[in-house]
Order: structure tokens, then sequence, then C-alpha cells
């Protein structure tokens, strides 16, 4: 996306109905050219509609809570609600919610067994952060949107913040792969769209079969670097940004 492109969507998602003519005049933009941006950008044709008043909305409000989030994932809820459920309630809905979403469950390669390691390190996670008010933080399980060739956003799980979003890639494995990491941040500059201006983005790659290990690795071909940490080490992680070790 391009910037115009990018804050024309952003003023859609965080509006409750907004026309073209205040698009432009917020953007001190002409009017013609957000127009070509409301008919001709994937993201407005996929990820928002007009209403017969000429009202633009977005189906994914950029506002906490997320609202239409839950549209696009196999599960959705605040952290408080994930951990009051039981593992089997968790997993049901998880599974309801990807066939609603178009999420292939084919379990021959071990996908539910996947789906639990990753709750569970969640789980453990919020252990750790015993002490922090994390209960209205929003927690999204098997993101996938899928709208059409030009917009592509998938995430196994996202934990959004008052700030960040922790965009989290599991693998059940206990070394680094260059190719998993590239996976791991593939898809942040679209979530950066999606949640808008006011989150940063946080790519982590997470190796649930690895043990104590924090590091920072360089993607291939860029200077740019992310995170990749053991399940019992993604602690350290939400330290980093959120600072509640004194």
């Amino acid at each position: 996306m391009d910037i115009i492109e990018r804050d024309i969507y952003a003023l859609i998602c965080s509006s409750d109905g907004i026309k073209a003519k205040e698009i432009a005049k917020k953007l001190n933009k002409d009017r013609k050219l957000v127009n070509h941006y409301l008919y001709a950008s994937p993201y407005m044709h996929e990820l928002c509609c007009r209403d017969e008043a000429y009202n633009w909305h977005g189906y994914i409000r950029q506002a906490r809570p997320h609202r239409g989030l839950e549209d696009f994932c196999g599960y959705y809820s605040t952290v408080k609600e994930f951990l009051d459920l039981s593992e089997d309630e968790w997993l049901e809905m998880l599974q309801r919610g990807c066939r609603r979403v178009g999420r292939n469950l084919n379990d021959t390669r071990g996908l539910f067994h996947s789906f639990k390691d990753s709750a569970q390190t969640m789980r453990a996670l919020f252990d750790d952060l015993e002490g922090v008010p994390y209960g209205d933080w929003e927690i999204v399980f098997e993101l996938r949107i899928k709208k059409s060739r030009a917009i592509r956003i998938y995430a196994d799980v996202l934990v959004v913040t008052e700030k960040y979003v922790f965009s989290l890639e599991f693998k059940m494995n206990d070394k680094i792969e260059e190719e998993e990491v590239a996976q791991a941040a593939k898809y942040s500059a679209y979530q950066e769209v999606l949640f808008g201006p006011g989150y940063d983005v946080i790519p982590v790659l997470v190796l649930t079969r690895a043990d104590d290990l924090y590091k920072y690795v360089q993607l291939r071909g860029s200077t740019a670097e992310i995170p990749v940490c053991a399940g019992n080490m993604l602690f350290n992680v939400f330290d980093e940004y959120l600072g509640f070790i004194n």
C-alpha cells in the first residue's frame, strides 16, 4: 500500500462512517483522487463497504476492542475470557471458528496438537505475567484474511495490547530455520495497515521445542531483525516492549 491508500483506510476504519468528501478534507487531497482509491484499492474494496448514505465503513474497526476481527479468525476474545476456558472448550470454539473462515483442519500432520501447543504456551506466558493488567488485551488464534489475490494476511496468534500487536508465528521446532524467520515477518507490514497508525506490530518466531532461547535474528536481504524465542522465553519479548520488570 502507498501512504495515501493506507491513510484513507485508517480514516475509514477508525470512524463510525465517513464520506469521501470528509476523507478528502481531512487528508487535504483531491476528491477525484480519493474516489479512485475508494473504488480501486483492494483494501477498500474487500475490507470496507459503503452504506446507502454514502458513508464508508471498515469491516475491522481500528479501535479497542477491534470489532469485526472475530469474523476473520478461528478464535477471538479478551485474554481473560481465553484463560477462563478449559482446553477442550477453547479447542472446540477454535475448530468451529476455523471452519467458518475456511481454515483447513486436516489433522494428518498434527495440526490439533500444534493448536494445543500454542495455547499452552500462551497460558504459560500469562502465568508469567501475573500482576500485569492483561485481562482486556485481545487474543486471536488463526487469523485468516483471504479476500482476494491482493489481500493475504495470516497469523498463528496475535496479542493486542494498548499500543502493540505481537504477531506470533509458532513452530514445534528447536532450531532456527531461515525460512521460518522470514515467514514470521512476512505479514507484519500488512498487519500494521490492518491495525492502523496507533499500533506497532512486533513479529516473533516462537520455537516451542527449544529451551531458554531468546535472540534477534536478521532477515535475509535486510538489516531488519526479529526476536526468536523458546516458548518459555516469550515473557522476555513482552517485557522488552512493555517494560514490566523493574
